[in-house]
C-alpha cells in the first residue's frame, strides 16, 4: 500500500549530532571524574576486606 511507513526499521540518521549533544557529553565526563566520596570509599573497603 502506498503512504504506509514500515514501523520496524528506526528512521536513518543523518550524522549530525543535536546540539544539546555536547552539552551532555561535558556534564557526563564532570561526573565520571569525579573522585569517590570518602563514605562510599570507606564502604567498598569493608566489602572487600570481609572476604
Amino acid at each position: 500500500m502506498k503512504g504506509k511507513t514500515n514501523d520496524t526499521h528506526p528512521p536513518k540518521k543523518s550524522g549530525k549530532r543535536p546540539d544539546w549533544a555536547a552539552g551532555l557529553r561535558q556534564l557526563y565526563d564532570s561526573v565520571v571524574e569525579e573522585p569517590l566520596p570518602d563514605s562510599f570509599d570507606d564502604l567498598l573497603s569493608k566489602f572487600d576486606s570481609d572476604d
